[in-house]
């Protein structure tokens, strides 16, 4: 696990709609993430208009994804989920699944998403992960999503001019 992320953004004041699909599914775990990347997106992006769509479990985020991404079009789109391995194969297969999905959506629609659709070995690594203090891949996922909205603006504004 990489102790190295990036460089928190800097913070936009203009409106920015961001979508989080976030799984019910190992609900502390997964409410640990939002509750970060609130608390983060308040700092970062005061003005951000946010919403949040929980779905059953992490398999069915990318069906709500590509409907909040037709229908409404975010800025950017976050993932939540948290799979924790068992004894057989269906967490890796489902990691699989939905980050192919969530990536070829993104492609698609030229909307950035975010993947925080964790998978873990262990309870503790989930912890570790979405509850813990110094590490929190909710917090992450918010400075990511700032991030991508500044470059996309910028990335507009360059196209426009040329």
């Amino acid at each position: 696990m990489s102790q190295h992320s990036p460089v928190r953004p800097r913070p936009i004041d203009d409106e920015v709609s961001i979508a989080i699909v976030a799984s019910l599914y190992n609900s502390l775990y997964v409410q640990g993430l939002l509750d970060a990347a609130r608390d983060e997106l308040a700092d970062l992006a005061p003005q951000a208009q946010l919403t949040v769509y929980r779905v059953p479990g992490a398999f069915e985020i990318p069906v709500c994804a590509e409907v909040v991404m037709r229908e409404l079009a975010p800025d950017v789109l976050i993932a939540f989920g948290v799979i924790i391995r068992g004894s057989t194969e269906h967490a890796d297969l489902v990691g699989s699944s939905v980050t192919d999905a969530l990536q070829r959506m993104a492609v698609r629609h030229a909307i950035p998403v975010i993947h925080e659709v964790l998978l873990v070995n262990s309870e503790d690594q989930a912890q570790e992960r979405c509850l813990g203090l110094e590490m929190n891949r909710g917090a992450e996922a918010a400075q990511a999503a700032v991030s991508m909205v500044s470059l996309f603006r910028k990335m507009q504004d360059n196209f426009a001019t040329e």
